[in-house]
């Protein structure tokens, strides 16, 4: 079985000449720590090529899919390597999770951070001074303080691993300041090799990771950024706490998953929504104490089937294999973003689902954003494009992985991928130029005859002839525009303005997000151009693109994913047993083992410890820890087929 991760295959890109690297240790090295410590056999995809040339001291810029095995990219090469592993990580909050993991394989780990006193950080130190680590995590800022860096100074470093690199960006939805101070590593160190990783980057930003880093000689690695066990649903918003409770319900009860929200207001409202409706939900956002979202976070870990309402500061680092959803109520404001938190699902490779309910005022709400935002104009000019990509993916008629695919540069299947909703339900499109061209001839009425410039409902209202307070306030019912709109429904309408904005046809000003026209618009309005629509669904529901073909295709899914029904009551006591030891030490299940690890083991029914250790994903150290429980629970439960349960011998074999 090769290394575990996510199912992206790795190729090389824009790969820079290496002159003079020292040769590094045999191959079969990092094979053997692989499979000793990790309990795989092979590396995947080009993996391997990636762990060869930082062994051997050679620089790399690393982008693979969250899930698709970039830490043991550093990881590896820390234990093969003289020295220790020093990995900058912005995840202070994760990093007690993170050694307590490497821990248990048997990996010499440590890390210091902000959240230790000062004895903690000294025995730490003391270790990595010793030469008793193979990793050690620290956060950004330290290597600003110059204790840290003369501590780094008086031990052997083995390499340098920069995680989560995006943060670098300034564009990025992650940036972190710290980060750019990260070249001095090169500069003081200029014979530890490093290694930036990250999950998301366009080609923009992978150069701008690699110039700010200082890293000209850094050999790049892009993987593929396919997540095909990963549907990804867009549904029009009509009540969208109700659409996401019906979503869950229908296709995702007792499921762990991550709900985005754009303010912590909204946060803690669909939560308490959520709970008060019988889904066990936990508010995550910057308002709340730390003690409270650290317990938050703990208990998602730790727990199966909570659902955490957050914003978008959670998740990242998040190591949890079995996230069977993440939801957006409100649209992210990047490709980049939406690609990397969509990324949290389906670590493990089941099925599982990105689903987002969208709608005319989120358009409105992140243009007004970025006006009214901090910055120069050249940083809303940028936000501006983002978002354009976002919208983008949003409207598009055609496959929405193929789409993702193209943004990062990378050529999608032309057939597309029939797992998400254009492909397994597609959109039906409609010539919308005279729609176009009655929503633009209603702002040129307001502004020219009137002087007035209103927002998307005041021009709905004209359109569709209703005589409200305020169009009978303003004489409204007297433009010549008044009713000629109600070929429509008010949310077809929407739909209608939703994606004229989304065009760029007409474009969103000032503080109460009055529509006003473009550059683009004298086009549509001579009939110079042709303005293509998606057809607006008559009953928007957020699982309805699930319930025809979409759905039973992922009922296929699973079902191809579960264990043949004789081997369940194995793999439940398993996981209850897992249950047990997560408990008593204090860590999540899947650090015990993957759900992946517990099915093969009841697939393979191992009577020995040494047959246990033949198991992908078990390695010495676990084998050591767990193997004469894991028979025992197969002893308890007794093989299929068998008359009666036989105990049978758990020596260990040579050598463990």
């Amino acid at each position: 079985m090769s290394a575990t991760g996510g199912t992206g295959v790795m190729t090389q890109q824009d790969t820079v000449t290496e002159v003079g690297l020292p040769a590094g240790p045999d191959d079969s090295e990092a094979l053997a720590a692989l499979h000793r410590v990790f309990g795989y056999e092979a590396f995947r995809g080009e993996q391997g090529a990636v762990i060869e040339h930082v062994v051997a001291g050679g620089d790399a810029v690393v982008l693979m899919p969250t899930g698709g095995g970039k830490s043991l990219c550093y990881q590896i090469p820390s234990l093969v390597r003289a020295g220790t592993g020093v990995v900058v990580s912005p995840l202070i909050a994760l990093m007690q999770d993170q050694v307590n993991a490497l821990r248990a394989l048997g990996v010499r780990a440590g890390f210091m951070n902000s959240t230790q006193d000062f004895d903690e950080r000294r025995v730490v130190e003391a270790e990595f001074l010793a030469g008793e680590l193979d990793l050690l995590y620290l956060a950004p800022e330290r290597l600003r303080l110059d204790t840290t860096l003369d501590l780094l100074s008086r031990g052997k470093i083995a390499v340098f691993a920069i995680d989560e690199a995006h943060c670098v960006s300034q564009w990025g939805h992650d940036f972190r300041p710290d980060y750019l101070a990260l070249s001095l590593l090169g500069e003081r160190w200029p014979d530890v090799p490093r290694i930036a990783l990250t999950a998301t980057a366009t080609r923009a930003t992978h150069r701008e990771i690699t110039e700010r880093l200082n890293m000209p000689q850094a050999r790049h690695f892009v993987a593929s950024f396919d997540r095909p066990n990963i549907q990804y649903r867009i549904v029009p918003k009509s009540d969208p706490k109700k659409q996401l409770l019906s979503f869950l319900r229908e296709e995702h009860a007792d499921d762990a998953g991550i709900v985005y929200c754009l303010s912590r207001n909204s946060v803690e409202k669909t939560a308490e929504f959520l709970s008060r409706n019988g889904i066990e939900a936990v508010p995550y956002h910057a308002g709340l104490d730390a003690g409270t979202r650290a317990a938050h976070q703990s208990r998602f870990l730790r727990e199966d089937g909570l659902v955490v309402v957050a914003t978008i500061a959670f998740g990242m680092g998040i190591d949890k294999p079995d996230v069977r959803f993440v939801a957006h109520l409100d649209l992210p404001k990047s490709v980049e973003g939406y690609y990397q938190e969509t990324g949290r699902a389906g670590r493990d490779g089941l099925p599982s689902t990105a689903w987002m309910a969208y709608g005319l005022n989120d358009v409105i709400q992140q243009r007004k954003l970025i006006q009214s935002g901090e910055g120069d104009e050249a940083f809303r000019r940028r936000a501006a494009q983002h978002l354009d990509a976002m919208l983008g993916l949003c409207e598009t008629a055609q496959c929405r992985r193929g789409q993702l695919l193209a943004y990062f540069g990378q050529e999608p299947d032309p057939a597309g991928c029939g797992n998400c909703d254009s492909c397994l339900t597609p959109p039906e499109t409609w010539d919308g130029t005279v729609a176009a061209q009655k929503v633009l001839s209603t702002v040129v009425r307001l502004q020219r005859e009137r002087g007035q410039k209103f927002g998307a409902g005041q021009i709905i209202e004209i359109l569709l002839g209703k005589r409200t307070g305020k169009v009978i306030q303003f004489d409204h019912d007297q433009l010549s525009v008044f009713g000629i709109g109600d070929e429509l429904t008010e949310g077809e309408w929407r739909g209608v303005v939703r994606q004229l904005l989304a065009q760029g046809l007409i474009a969103v000003e000032g503080e109460y997000g009055t529509l006003v026209l473009t550059e683009a618009s004298g086009a549509v309005l001579r009939r110079e151009r042709e303005v293509p629509l998606r057809k607006e669904p008559k009953k928007p529901a957020a699982s309805r693109q699930a319930s025809a073909s979409g759905r039973g295709e992922r009922k296929a899914k699973t079902a191809a994913a579960e264990l043949p029904e004789e081997l369940l009551p194995a793999f439940e006591a398993l996981r209850a047993w897992r249950a047990d030891q997560a408990r008593e030490q204090g860590v999540p299940a899947y650090v015990i083992f993957h759900d992946a690890t517990l099915r093969e083991i009841v697939t393979v029914w191992p009577t020995s410890v040494a047959q246990l250790g033949g198991v992908s994903g078990v390695g010495e150290k676990k084998l050591v820890t767990y193997g004469e429980g894991v028979l025992e629970v197969l002893a308890s439960v007794g093989e299929p087929g068998a008359d009666e349960p036989t105990v049978t011998s758990t020596s260990s074999p040579s050598g463990v």
